[in-house]
């Protein structure tokens, strides 16, 4: 994937303004101090993190994805980016990489629907976030590893 690169901790300013930009557009249900507050988390999440980012020829970051283990951890895409194939992208290259499961808002029908076109399913249900918020996730998981090979 000639696009994606793994990101240098230099190029976490640029990808956490990406998240901030795709979460304003995508996460409705979340208000500013939510965003700050996950922010902050972000933050401090993405240096444990394998992260990898969709650029354009010019060097700028169109999207990321970050990685840990076998999971999907973040998948954030530039709002004027969307639906443009930057986030398959992402997933497919995240998929050859072996991750198979992600979480996502239970809220953000979107992203739920955008898995569930990448071939994942809905295999259980938290009441609360990773940090205990009150926003209920949804764990989802690729059907069939061998559904990566055709997409």
């Amino acid at each position: 994937m000639k696009n994606i690169f793994l990101a240098d901790k230099s190029e976490h300013e640029q990808i956490v303004f990406v998240w901030e930009k795709s979460v304003k557009a995508t996460h409705r249900f979340l208000k500013q101090s939510d965003i700050s507050e996950i922010k902050t988390d972000v933050i401090k999440y993405l240096p444990s993190l394998q992260v990898y980012a969709y650029k354009n020829p010019n060097g700028e970051i169109l999207g990321f994805i970050a990685i840990h283990e076998d999971k999907i951890e973040m998948l954030f895409v530039s709002p004027e980016h969307f639906r443009k194939g930057v986030g398959s992208a992402l997933v497919n290259f995240a998929l050859k990489k072996g991750a198979d499961t992600v979480d996502v808002n239970e809220q953000n029908d979107n992203a739920r629907k955008f898995y569930e076109r990448m071939g994942f399913e809905t295999v259980a249900r938290f009441e609360k976030d990773m940090q205990g918020r009150a926003f209920p996730l949804l764990r989802m998981k690729i059907k069939d590893k061998k559904l990566q090979q055709i997409r």
